[in-house]
């Protein structure tokens, strides 16, 4: 049995990916706040929707779903019912291993995850790290669980923040060029319907060679880039604007963010 606990969102995906994997519902049970949102979960996936408690009670494996700030909370509740033969996945951002075992007690599995939104369309990137109790066969269990929602790639709990600024924040930053690309399509005397469909084409043609041919992306860069041509010239706009150390910045920005919420 797994337990989806505070099932928003990410929760939802990760439950309706597992359903679409072939887990029946009648091994997953999820536990909410809100009663309408209970309703909904049980009415589009067939699923038993309890409390934290119970849920926790009833469960092999427990995936944490809540915001960072709710994480205190949760585990308080759950933390009775909290067996050691019980596998913690954790999803929240910034809360470490130590801060959820120092909850559930010392021999509490833990498995800490980041993942992102292209759950929803199981293309996701998450990556896992062990806590102090977690071993290969938990590693296991959690990879299990995430691969049919998309990859899945072990880390150092200690590289995780790096991680949820890259790769969690990751998608925004790509809908944030594709939105300034529209607009430059736009600029150009173009409709937004006509931009929007190149540039996505364009995206995911780029993203589909990077991941399939294996090369580097300076030389699939270069591979566009003729001598005087149109691409160096707004390679040397970008530059110019200091889009690069932007970017840099920014995924360093969030990092930060990162850190603070699990202090917090």
């Amino acid at each position: 049995m797994i337990a989806i606990l505070g099932a928003g969102k990410m929760g939802e995906a990760l439950l309706s990916g597992m359903l679409r994997a072939g887990v029946a519902p009648s091994g997953v049970i999820a536990a909410v706040r809100r009663q309408d949102r209970a309703d909904a979960l049980r009415d589009s996936y067939g699923i038993d929707v309890t409390s934290a408690a119970e849920a926790a009670s009833k469960a092999d494996t427990l995936v944490i779903t809540v915001k960072p700030q709710d994480m205190a909370a949760l585990l308080e509740e759950i933390a009775p019912q909290v067996k050691a033969d019980q596998l913690v996945i954790s999803v929240a951002a910034g809360i470490p291993t130590s801060f959820i075992e120092s909850r559930l007690g010392a021999d509490a599995a833990v498995v800490r995850v980041m993942s992102n939104t292209p759950v929803l369309v199981d293309e996701a990137m998450s990556v896992i790290s062990p806590g102090r109790h977690a071993g290969e066969e938990h590693l296991r269990r959690a990879e299990e669980l995430l691969r049919p929602v998309g990859k899945v790639l072990r880390i150092p709990e200690s590289q995780q923040d790096a991680a949820t600024a890259l790769s969690g924040s990751g998608p925004a930053y790509v809908y944030f060029l594709v939105e300034s690309m529209v607009d430059a399509g736009i600029l150009l005397g173009m409709s937004r319907a006509s931009a929007l469909e190149m540039v996505k084409q364009a995206v995911y043609g780029a993203a589909t060679m990077l991941r399939e041919s294996g090369e580097h992306p300076v030389i699939l860069r270069e591979a566009v880039t003729s001598p005087g041509g149109t691409t160096i010239s707004a390679i040397r706009e970008l530059e110019r604007h200091g889009v690069r150390a932007a970017f840099i910045a920014a995924i360093e920005a969030a990092r930060d963010r990162g850190r603070e919420l699990g202090a917090g």
